[in-house]
Parts: C-alpha cells; structure tokens; sequence
C-alpha cells in the first residue's frame, strides 16, 4: 500500500519564495519518486475563485485562492489549506512552521497525524510588534503541544523545545543545499565585479540580521573591493534600510533581491567571502546554500551559526571585530583558500539534500500509516 503525506506550510512549489519552499519542492519530488503519494498545498493570488489541482512531477498540487495579501493572506491560506487537509482525512501531515499551529487542532479532530518542522525562534525577531510578538510565542506553546512530533533544524533549537516538550517527540534534521561545484562568472559582468574582488551578504535587510554592522565595518575606509548587498532596501518606506544606505561607501553595491539562482551561485561561488550577519534562527538556509557553494564564510558569532558552519568560519560579534575580520580575509591570499575547503567539507559532512531527505523518509514513515 502506498505511503500518502501532504505538506503545508509553504507558498508553493516549485520554489519562487524563500527555504520552506525550496526544502518543500526537494521533500515532495524525493517522496514522490519513492511511490509516495505526495500532496502540497500552494497559495493561489492571482484572482481564482475556487480552490482547484493539478499534477506537478507527480506532486499533486491543491491550490488554494487568498483574498488578501501579506501576513494576512498567509494566515487567510492557512486556515483554508489546513480546513480543507483535515477534511480531506490525509493521513498525514508535515506542517512547515508554526506560525499558525492553533488552526493545526483541525487535525486531532479529525484523528490527522501532523509532524511539524518549527523552524527558528520566530517570536525573537526585532519585527514583530508586541501583539505579533505575542501570536507567535502563544502558536509556538501550541504547536508543541498538538504536533504528534516536532522536527528541530538545529541542535539549539531542539535545546529550546526540550524545555516545551519531552526530548523523545523531537528530532533533529537540518536543512539541506544542492553542491555547486562551478558557476557562470558571466553573470557577474552585469555587477562590474570581477571573481575573488568583491564580497556578499545575502540577506533580508532587517536589524538581526547586521546588514548595517557589515556595511558600517566595511565602509570604514576604502576597500579596493566591492561589497555586494543583496536584498530589497527602500529608503522611503524603511527607516531601518535608509540607515544602511546612507552608512554605505561608494564601494558598497546594493543591486536589489536576486532570485536567479544562476546569478546566486556564481555570486556565492565567486565571492572572496560571504558574510552570514543573522543572529536569530535555527540552521539559515542562506548560510548552508554558501556552504554548498564553496564560499569563504565570515558569521557573526552566536551559538546557530557555530554549529552550522563550525570551526571553518571566521566569526564577529560587533562593528569592530567585523572590521577586524574583514581586514584579515582582505589582506591574506591564502585564508579564502582555506575557509573555502573547510566550507565544503563541512557542507559534505552534513548538509547534502541526500543525507537530510533519507533522515525525513526515515520519521515520516513512522508516523505513515
């Protein structure tokens, strides 16, 4: 008899929105060439009507029409993706995050097993308003309660929901990246950078994540070198992402959000380092894809991104220990070289889609049915 999941939690497949999504469409097509019978609910917003389906790659794929936008419609999809999962009886369910657990009790009265991966510590971020703050924190209590099992990205963050559960309903699985062994350095043409001249940050531009830190420590004298920033920044509607433009130097590029993953790559690939700033979070799925790209890795210290890139990485925990680093990776030839190899052995040891989708199969079959 063939295994049946269904996965929620997610915009959709094929990935166009960020990790869960990218994690999602690798899980289903993996599961789905095993004789599962896979299911994924995707956000429909172009004005339909009426939830409809279709058959991606062997991915049954329900689209479920939203009347409004931004967290809101996310919240409007949830509730309609996890109502019409429950009466459709799947028997069973991971859910991607726990934004919205306390709608996840559809399932128990429905007699749906639901394992739910709970990402980072979503109710920390500097982002949220109190009353966000506060939906979040209450979601993460419940989804701990009501998930029939819990999946921790991260030795830490399954640390943290020990203290919410027992450790027997955790499991540990990181997130995985696909290797990029070469890249197309045409792709940086349109940049004016040249491979090994320029540095990265690939990042939304939020407080967490020291995007100004990184710009503030590198803009501190001339570079010879460009720092490349990507992520949308407007300096009209975000006060936060005016401070980091105007703290840039002229050597500082800000080219927008890139969702090209040909471009991604050869920026990763090519990259003198990359510089990881997120000090909120479980295993960053920016932060293994750089891994997996052989980039020199500069992090901010913190106790996520030791574990994810180890020993292999150069660490800061301010403006001027970043400046520091910087200087270092700057002016020493050999020590890209070096972080580069550590980087990839690190990404091989432990982040191979292979290796992470085996250790999902491996749950998601105890709990199939």
């Amino acid at each position: 008899m063939r295994k049946s999941i269904a996965i929620l939690g997610i915009r959709g497949i094929p990935a166009a929105h960020g990790g869960f999504e990218t994690f999602a469409e690798y899980l289903s097509l993996y599961l789905a060439e095993r004789e599962w019978d896979v299911t994924v609910y995707c956000q429909e917003d172009d004005g339909a009507q009426d939830i409809h389906e279709d058959v991606w790659r062997g991915v049954r794929r329900i689209f479920v029409p939203t009347k409004r936008s931004g967290a809101l419609g996310t919240v409007e999809f949830d509730w309609k993706s996890i109502r019409h999962a429950a009466k459709e009886r799947h028997p069973l369910v991971l859910t991607l995050g726990y934004n919205t657990a306390s709608f996840c009790a559809f399932y128990k009265l429905s007699g749906v097993k639901n394992v739910i991966n709970m990402d980072g510590i979503e109710w920390m971020r500097d982002k949220w308003k109190p009353h966000e703050r506060a939906w979040l924190w209450l979601n993460e209590r419940i989804g701990c309660l009501i998930g029939d099992h819990l999946v921790a990205d991260h030795p830490q963050i399954k640390e943290h929901l020990k203290t919410r559960v027992s450790e027997e309903k955790i499991t540990m699985i990181p997130y995985g990246a696909r290797p990029v062994e070469s890249a197309d350095a045409s792709c940086l043409d349109q940049y004016g950078l040249e491979p090994g001249r320029f540095l990265c940050v690939i990042a939304r531009p939020e407080p967490e994540n020291s995007v100004l830190e990184v710009v503030q420590a590198f803009s501190r004298k001339p570079r010879g070198i460009k720092l490349l920033m990507l992520g949308k920044y407007d300096a009209s509607a975000n006060g936060f992402h005016a401070q980091v433009l105007s703290a840039a130097s002229d050597e500082v590029i800000f080219p927008g959000a890139i969702y090209d993953k040909r471009v991604v790559d050869s920026i990763r690939f090519y990259s003198l380092a990359y510089i990881h700033g997120h000090r909120v979070g479980g295993t960053n799925p920016s932060l293994v894809e750089a891994l997996g790209a052989k980039s020199a890795v500069v992090a901010h210290d913190n106790r996520f991104n030791r574990w994810v890139a180890g020993d292999g990485a150069i660490y800061f925990d301010s403006v001027d220990s970043c400046e520091r680093v910087l200087e270092s990776i700057t002016s020493d030839s050999d020590l890209s070289k070096r972080l580069k190899a550590e980087s990839w052995r690190r990404f091989n040891s432990e982040f191979t889609w292979g290796h992470v989708l085996a250790q999902y199969e491996s749950l998601l079959i105890k709990f199939s049915r």
